[in-house]
Formats: structure tokens, sequence, C-alpha cells
């Protein structure tokens, strides 16, 4: 499994962290829930210094590679540009509070 974190810098943007809120209500959320090898998105922001991204975690290298950059890409359309920072990990490990930790119990390369 692979984590990939991307982060904008909205400064050069006309568009906000406010902005894009009404993108993952209306859009994105919706579209990234049926993109093909993507375990689950968390989006994240900072409102205070106008950064915005977002964390993934894919079930394969193929799949990150098949779906970088992250298609549907509407939210570089709507910034102006690409991700100021991508980043990629291998997962080593997860876990959850409570009973929770038990679905990603087998869940990286350090659990195989």
């Amino acid at each position: 499994m692979y984590l990939m974190i991307t982060v904008w810098d909205l400064a050069r943007s006309d568009q906000t962290v406010e902005g894009l809120r009404e993108y993952l209500r209306d859009y994105a959320v919706e579209a990234f829930s049926e993109l093909e090898g993507m375990r689950f998105k968390v989006w994240f922001a900072n409102p205070e210094n106008q950064t915005w991204g977002a964390v993934y975690l894919w079930e394969s290298a193929e799949a990150l590679t098949r779906n970088t950059p992250p298609k549907p890409s509407k939210a570089i359309e709507l910034i102006g540009y690409p991700p100021t920072s991508v980043s990629v990990f291998e997962v080593e490990a997860a876990t959850a509070p409570g009973d929770e930790w038990q679905a990603l119990a087998g869940i990286g390369n350090a659990m195989r």
C-alpha cells in the first residue's frame, strides 16, 4: 500500500480554502468515491495559512501510478496550478482506536 500527500499553497491562486469547500460538497467527495485502486482520501486545510491538500491511501503502486495526477483533477483547474508538494510513502502499518483497528490490522509492509 502507498500513501500520497498532496499540498497546495494557495498564495498564488484566486481560490481560497473557503471556496474549495463548495468543490468538496458539490463534486469531489462523490467523484473520488469511484476512483479505482484508492482505499480512502482525506482532504485537509489550514484557512489561516491558505493551505489545502489531501492524503490518499492506494492499494498498489500500479493504482497510484495509474491515477497520478489523480483524476478527476478539477482541483488543479480551480486552483490554477498543480500541487505545491507531492510526497509518496510505502505504508508500514496502520491502526485506529477501539475495535476499528482490526479493519486496518493487515495493512502495510511491517504486517506481512
